[in-house]
């Protein structure tokens, strides 16, 4: 089994400002993985949170890890053996792609139907960073008009307090009028307790669809006090990496988003799902700064979720990667071998 790397600059259309900070690109790494004249491929776009802050960061735990002998082990087993050795979980992710990618090639399958999942027939949120009100007038368009999206989430949590998140909010209530959009919000850790139920309750009286993360990963023990007479469904993004973390705060929230660089990959992804049905949680999948090619491996999972924010690609200028279509606001994986995703020339 030989592991090839190739590096990738992928800017972005729009920079994208969360609570946390923004950003205009990043440089990612693609992963080819060849056996048995087979290559697959995958992609990871590097995180500090996620274990590697740059991709060579990432190249490098992965050569190193491809020093050892891993070419009769079972996908699940690399998976494992990577994480027992703090792998970085997108590095993980950019190898487990280009696996998964490998077995559908070998397969001769697109990968949706390798894993016996259907095509997906939930609709994409296109997300909006959090922006002054006059770059909202500006974006909304750019985003909605003649793309047949029917969900925008917006970034809320601003670091200037919640009187700005409204202000910002009330131009997207504004600005979308003229398109039939549902509207959810990702605070992305942004608030306080007390904040998050004002704002809940607040954005309910504005038919929100849901709130994402409204408190910052490490404040899971103050769940409770806004899951108890919630107005609006919760969800969890950075305080849920993997499967064994919903276990612990199955009963202070409604659901997950999962995200293949922030659990390691398709593997991980497929667990996190299991896991979430047994404690009768709904699902969604979420994305980072990825192209087609890491965004089509995503989508060969989505026919098995509630809720999908696979736009990271829609928003790169341009999109070095081809793989999935947008038909009628869904990203459909194609019906190619694998995943279905390639490098452009």
């Amino acid at each position: 089994m030989k592991i090839e790397f190739k590096t990738l600059h992928l800017e972005k259309r729009f920079p994208l400002a969360i609570s946390r900070g923004v950003s205009a690109g990043s440089v990612n790494l693609f992963v080819s993985v060849t056996h048995q004249g087979i290559t697959g491929w995958g992609e990871l776009s590097p995180g500090k949170s996620e274990g590697a802050a740059t991709a060579e960061q990432a190249q490098n735990m992965l050569t190193e890890f491809f020093d050892e002998d891993l070419s009769g082990l079972s996908i699940h087993q690399i998976q494992q053996r990577g994480r027992e050795q703090n792998i970085a979980a997108c590095a993980l992710a950019g190898l487990d792609i280009a696996l998964w990618d490998w077995l559908g090639k070998k397969a001769n399958l697109p990968l949706y139907r390798l894993l016996g999942i259907s095509k997906p027939s939930v609709p994409t949120s296109v997300t909006i960073g959090i922006n002054p009100p006059q770059v909202v007038k500006q974006r909304v368009p750019l985003l909605l008009q003649g793309t047949g999206i029917k969900s925008l989430k917006i970034k809320l949590g601003s670091p200037e307090g919640i009187e700005a998140d409204q202000t910002m909010f009330m131009q997207v209530a504004e600005s979308t009028k003229p398109y039939d959009v549902n509207v959810r919000v990702d605070a992305n850790g942004g608030w306080s307790v007390k904040d998050a139920i004002f704002m809940m309750k607040w954005l309910a009286e504005r038919n929100t669809d849901y709130v994402e993360q409204p408190l910052a990963e490490g404040q899971e023990s103050e769940l409770h006090a806004i899951f108890k007479n919630r107005p609006l469904p919760v969800y969890l993004d950075e305080s849920c990496r993997y499967s064994k973390d919903i276990v612990k705060w199955a009963d202070a929230v409604d659901g997950v988003n999962l995200k293949l660089m922030k659990c390691g990959g398709i593997t991980e992804a497929l667990r996190i799902i299991s896991v979430a049905r047994a404690f009768n949680l709904k699902t969604m999948i979420g994305c980072m700064g990825e192209s087609s090619m890491s965004i089509s491996a995503g989508a060969s999972i989505t026919g098995l979720l509630d809720h999908i924010d696979l736009d990271s690609h829609l928003n790169l200028a341009p999109d070095p990667c081809s793989g999935v279509e947008l038909i009628d606001g869904i990203v459909v994986p194609n019906d190619l071998p694998g995943h279905g995703a390639s490098i452009n020339p």
